[in-house]
């Protein structure tokens, strides 16, 4: 069943963006078909750097233009989707999702939502997270994303009783994201790479190119324990 998967944090900085090209690696080098499409207009940096793949969509609460983002569903009919959401986009994207009736159509069509919403481990960030379960409840499937490039220690996620009844409420799956190194991660987004075109950068030297295998390793590996990608697309 091909899913819209949803890459949300709703605020910036949290590392949107880099989880999602690593999605969109993990899925070229699995050879999943899959639509990579980026929604940030003002920082557009999935596109920038996966350019001859990437779609564009727009989500806007401006009722004229609200069919810009309507192309996600019609592509993830075929295929799934990987969607680069903006900051600030929740409303955005909930109205969209309601006023089209998407969750209706989709069991209707075969298609479900996904939502891995990438956080730092900071009050905001959490609070953000809970607000987006509270919202949809069990219609959207959540992925707690932690982002371990950003925050080392989330003890006080795994011991706060609030957090873990709703994660248990909800069924929600956690992922461990890796930190990639700052020498590499800033190579790379100058440069603008690919994951594929920075495993052979000479730039990088021996160790840093492992380094950055490892790290997609360690990725991928997290990506695969949410198990929604082994669904046979046809």
């Amino acid at each position: 069943m091909p899913t819209i998967h949803l890459v949300d944090g709703e605020k910036g900085g949290v590392g949107k963006s880099l989880v999602t090209r690593t999605m969109v690696q993990y899925c070229l080098d699995k050879r999943i078909p899959f639509v990579p499409i980026e929604t940030d207009r003002s920082n557009p940096d999935v596109a920038g750097v996966y350019k001859g793949i990437c779609q564009y969509a727009v989500f806007t609460e401006d009722e004229r233009q609200a069919d810009k983002a309507d192309r996600i569903f019609e592509m993830a009919m075929s295929k799934p989707v990987i969607v680069n959401l903006a900051a600030q986009s929740h409303r955005a994207v909930k109205n969209w999702i309601e006023k089209n009736q998407l969750l209706e159509l989709g069991t209707a069509e075969g298609v479900t939502f996904c939502k891995w919403f990438v956080s730092t481990g900071g009050y905001d960030s959490l609070n953000l997270f809970v607000q987006s379960v509270n919202s949809y409840g069990d219609k959207i499937l959540h992925i707690l994303v932690k982002n371990f490039g950003l925050c080392d220690d989330w003890e006080h996620v795994e011991s706060d009783p609030a957090m873990q009844k709703l994660l248990k409420k909800h069924r929600i799956q956690v992922v461990d994201f890796p930190k990639l190194a700052y020498k590499e991660r800033n190579i790379i987004d100058q440069n603008r790479l690919t994951f594929a075109e920075a495993r052979d950068y000479k730039e990088f030297g021996v160790l840093g190119r492992q380094r950055i295998v490892h790290f997609l390793k360690l990725a991928y590996a997290a990506f695969e324990t949410v198990g929604i990608w082994y669904e046979e697309v046809k």
